[in-house]
């Protein structure tokens, strides 16, 4: 990409914005409404209760992909990448469509999960290579303000798709609307990156398949996405199982995940010529706390959100829009949140204080998030705790990319973007894990205390699998019911996500505060210092 920085001149510069521009429009009305309808599919095809394992195949698949799809990038191309991730995402849509139950849907769900996860990462390896240390934060976030409209427009497209075409056309219709949008985008970058081979500042050469797999570590990404798959799948699978925790299975494979990971740490160190993961890595300070931070704030998030859309129309009777403004006013807080904070750390250079204040707001959030997720808080109560938690990651979240990023020399800078959103998605495979793990033993209990002995088990199995045409008329004592076991349930989560975000504020505290130059990284700076201070030795020969 530096080569094509050097070539793109005013008006590549202009297509690649707009381009980004018009990708991101696209991207973000994807990915705000077809996770919507996810939830009315699943309740289709009665399995809403596998929402929790689900999520955790979807994390699982997002962080074993994305290193590799960092080193398949530096070795065939963004352009090429993103063409790719766009055919993977093209096929997702049509097999959403074509579903005829769960096993068919997961399949569209893992193509899905692969170009999405693609994609989100280019985004911000392509503003990376463009921006210095100082702006990335900044501009960063503000490549995603769409978002800050599209929000709302989605709820309005979600209403009317599920009243009207169905859930099935709301995935079908970005067959059409995602080829347009990234269009501009791809076509721009294949450009450049033509223009600068021609120029010089770039040079092919024919790799074998032993190579092509050297160099994206598939070894190590093997490692990682077995060990990972090992340790989270049976934290949800063995609430499903007639002898829980106590069946052999889970116990054996959760230990074979942790020789795995072992066993990664050791191939990594010894025989990977282009690790996955290097070794060199752990002995940075600044890129292991982003690491675990991330970690630890997705699992903290993906505890109190894999089941309240469901939760907020079970106990509250909002309609899908209203819903989803509830699931998207987080995000959408921590998008202006993330603008004014890079905006912050572009001024001042630093970071580290940024990410302790964010520690502490999330840890309060979650605080009072126990409190008001019940089924008598007020919708204002409701919508104010998610500002409150969306505040906490737009701090946090913008500084710890940054923080590992300005560690590295440019050449390794999409390796360690994709090792940050790699822990993002561990954090979430193993909040989703809990949540699933949390909703698949409790909820038939509480059902039971809560309906009374005259519920049939067919009745609390369908409320169990389903939020659409089981539900009681609201106001009744049913629904009351229904709504207080809701409740219980999400309560256990809260108190679980509040526990796991207090590690995070140590973490911050720990965090090296460096100073924020004009370079891509601190290694760029450095040497630009020391070639100012050092004086021309052939000038002094001259003198």
């Amino acid at each position: 990409m530096e080569g094509v920085v050097a070539v793109w001149g005013k008006w590549g510069k202009y297509c690649l914005i707009g381009g980004m521009a018009m990708m991101i429009v696209a991207y973000e009305l994807d990915n705000s409404t077809t996770s919507t309808y996810e939830t009315y599919a699943m309740s289709e095809f009665r399995t809403l209760s596998m929402g929790g394992t689900l999520d955790v195949i979807g994390a699982l698949v997002s962080a074993s992909v994305k290193v590799p799809i960092a080193k398949i990038s530096d070795v065939i191309g963004r352009g090429e990448t993103y063409c790719l991730m766009t055919l993977l995402l093209m096929i997702s849509y049509v097999l959403h469509a074509l579903a005829q139950g769960f096993p068919s849907f997961v399949v569209g769900s893992l193509f899905f999960l692969v170009g999405q996860a693609g994609i989100a990462l280019l985004d911000f390896i392509v503003v990376s290579d463009v921006t210095s240390m100082r702006s990335r934060a900044l501009v960063g976030n503000l490549l995603y303000s769409p978002y800050l409209i599209i929000t709302w427009l989605s709820g309005i497209i979600v209403d009317r798709v599920k009243d009207g075409i169905g859930w099935r056309w709301g995935y079908g219709m970005f067959v059409f609307i995602t080829p347009m949008g990234y269009t501009l985008l791809i076509m721009t970058l294949l450009y450049l990156q033509r223009k600068a081979k021609a120029a010089g500042y770039a040079t092919s050469k024919r790799t074998t398949l032993k190579e092509f797999c050297s160099r994206i570590d598939l070894g190590g990404s093997l490692l990682l996405t077995s060990g990972l798959a090992c340790i989270l799948l049976p934290i949800t699978l063995a609430a499903q199982s007639h002898d829980h925790w106590k069946s052999a299975w889970v116990s054996i494979l959760i230990l074979l995940g942790i020789v795995l990971l072992v066993c990664l740490v050791i191939y990594e160190a010894l025989f990977a010529r282009h690790p996955v993961m290097p070794v060199s890595y752990f002995h940075m300070r600044a890129i292991m706390v982003a690491f675990f931070v991330m970690s630890i704030d997705a699992c903290g998030y993906r505890i109190t959100h894999t089941y309240l859309f469901a939760w907020s129309i079970a106990t509250h009777n909002y309609s899908a829009r209203t819903a989803m403004y509830l699931t998207y006013i987080s995000g959408l807080t921590q998008l202006l949140t993330g603008i004014v904070v890079g905006l912050v750390i572009y001024r001042l250079r630093f970071y580290k204080w940024v990410s302790v204040g964010g520690s502490f707001i999330r840890a309060f959030g979650y605080a009072m998030m126990i409190r008001v997720r019940t089924n008598s808080s007020t919708t204002f109560e409701l919508f104010a705790v998610q500002m409150i938690q969306g505040l906490g990651s737009g701090f946090l979240e913008t500084s710890m990319f940054v923080a590992a990023q300005i560690m590295v020399p440019h050449a390794e800078l999409a390796q360690v973007t994709a090792l940050i959103a790699t822990a993002s998605h561990i954090g979430g495979g193993v909040g989703s894990a809990i949540a699933g793990g949390i909703y698949t033993t409790s909820m038939k209990g509480r059902l039971r205390a809560r309906l009374g002995p005259d519920a049939t088990e067919s009745q609390i199995d369908g409320l169990y699998d389903s939020i659409t045409g089981v539900l009681p008329e609201w106001g009744t004592e049913g629904r009351t019911a229904v709504a207080a076991a809701y409740s219980d349930v999400i309560g256990y989560m809260t108190v679980v996500s509040l526990y796991v975000a207090l590690p995070a504020i140590i973490l911050a505290l720990i965090m090296p505060n460096n100073k924020l130059r004009d370079g891509k990284n601190l290694r760029e700076a450095a040497d630009d210092s020391r070639n100012m201070s050092e004086p021309d030795s052939s000038h002094d020969r001259a003198m």
